[in-house]
């Protein structure tokens, strides 16, 4: 097993918007992976939700819309801290590419998800594309409303994760 380091790792989040998108980023509260005859054969990981910052916005807006993605509207992160990942199955594709499944839990709600995972030397990076919807954040959702028009916030969004790992 290697520990992920969480000061070097990064996850930077997208989502989007009609006309439009915001991007920001989460902190890795810990994580590690699994090695078996020097192949990747799991890992879990948990993200700090408190820690979700907006990047592409500055004062009173920036200040709005994190506190709004913090609240019940979106992923409620007083009454759920943290997300978490655990890689179920992984298999190598070919050198430095795996094809991972893993259950992803979200406000308590668990879903299996698919990424690929590239790995180079101690440095490993994955796109998740998450549909909110399947988690209860329901904010915007043309999945839960209708006649929201122009006024809707697009269900998945994207996580690109960089880890690197401990020496």
């Amino acid at each position: 097993m290697k520990t992920v380091n969480t000061t070097k790792s990064t996850a930077v989040w997208t989502g989007k918007k009609f006309g439009g998108a915001h991007t920001g980023t989460i902190q890795l509260q810990e994580g590690n992976l699994d090695f078996k005859e020097d192949k990747i054969s799991g890992g879990s990981f948990k993200m700090n939700m408190d820690s979700l910052v907006v990047t592409d916005l500055d004062g009173e807006m920036k200040e709005k819309l994190e506190g709004h993605l913090k609240s019940d509207d979106f992923f409620s992160t007083t009454s759920f801290p943290t997300a978490d990942l655990k890689i179920t199955s992984i298999e190598k594709e070919k050198e430095g590419v795996y094809n991972a499944t893993a259950s992803l839990t979200i406000k308590e709600i668990t879903n299996p998800i698919n990424f690929q995972l590239l790995e180079a030397g101690d440095k490993l990076t994955a796109t998740l594309t998450i549909d909110r919807s399947k988690y209860n954040v329901k904010y915007g959702s043309k999945s839960f409303f209708k006649g929201l028009g122009d006024n809707f916030i697009y269900d998945n969004f994207e996580v690109k994760v960089t880890l690197e790992l401990e020496q």
